[in-house]
């Protein structure tokens, strides 16, 4: 390949026209469903925790907790990334 042709390739998916993926909006209800989510973790791991002192509790509770968001996030960036291409492709 050239390197015309090249160039040519690289300015064609460069003129698309860019959208905002992400809105202020967007991030509030992120940031609700994230919240919930840990909060409702939060109270069903922090029972299973082996120990009386309170502070291994919230300490163990939240690090668990915050593992499981984390990938409760990733899981919900994937969902909104296949349902706007899905919407995209749909589109005439």
């Amino acid at each position: 390949m050239d390197k015309g042709a090249r160039a040519r390739l690289l300015q064609d998916h460069m003129q698309q026209p860019e959208r905002k993926l992400v809105t202020p909006a967007s991030l509030a209800v992120d940031a609700v469903l994230v919240i919930a989510f840990f909060v409702y973790m939060y109270s069903v791991v922090s029972g299973h925790v082996p120990s009386k002192d309170h502070r291994m509790v919230l300490f163990w509770g939240c690090m668990c907790s915050a593992c499981l968001t984390a990938v409760f996030w990733l899981a919900l960036q994937m969902i909104r990334v296949v349902a706007r291409h899905q919407r995209e492709i749909s589109k005439p």
